[in-house]
């Protein structure tokens, strides 16, 4: 199985979006697009800008210590447009492609290239018949985007709502 970068670059080329997997020297990189989820939960926390990035920092770190012992084998790869401006990690099995995160940097938010992403993911789930699975937490703004995809929530596992679009679709059952 060749994997989602090999799958989805021709297509991704084509708006000017390249992949490549991540690298240990990515890892500032890395908590940086991970720290640009959390500016407005942190704005009000009266914490320095400092003590903010080492909070962020170390959420980083320990989210990528965790996607590495539970999706081993994942393609944990960087979003570039020219620059690095955002991550998708992507887990394939034989029972599902399981999207574990995809995070642009605010300013490439909103201009079409996650919906690019997402449909170069559909058409890779699809071409293996395989589900496409995903958590996300009920406020965020791309869960209406998932929606519209075709992803029907399975069920609710803590904050976050985890979410299915079946094989060769994308109307959920």
């Amino acid at each position: 199985m060749a994997g989602f970068l090999a799958f989805a670059s021709a297509g991704l080329a084509a708006a000017g979006v390249t992949l490549r997997p991540a690298r240990e020297e990515d890892a500032a990189f890395i908590a940086a697009v991970y720290a640009s989820t959390r500016e407005e939960e942190l704005r009000p926390v009266p914490w320095t800008a400092e003590q903010k990035k080492a909070f962020t920092d170390w959420q980083s770190a320990q989210q990528e210590r965790h996607y590495a012992q539970h999706y081993p084998g994942a393609e944990r790869l960087v979003i570039a447009q020219g620059e690095p401006i955002g991550r998708i990690y992507v887990h394939t099995t034989r029972l599902e492609v399981r999207l574990m995160e995809v995070t642009l940097l605010p300013a490439f938010r909103n201009r079409g290239i996650g919906s690019r992403l997402m449909d170069e993911l559909l058409r890779y789930a699809d071409s293996l018949a395989l589900e496409l699975s995903l958590h996300v937490e009920p406020f965020n703004p791309a869960k209406r985007m998932y929606d519209r995809l075709g992803f029907a929530t399975r069920e609710t596992r803590g904050l976050y709502e985890f979410m299915v679009r079946p094989a060769g679709g994308r109307t959920a059952s």
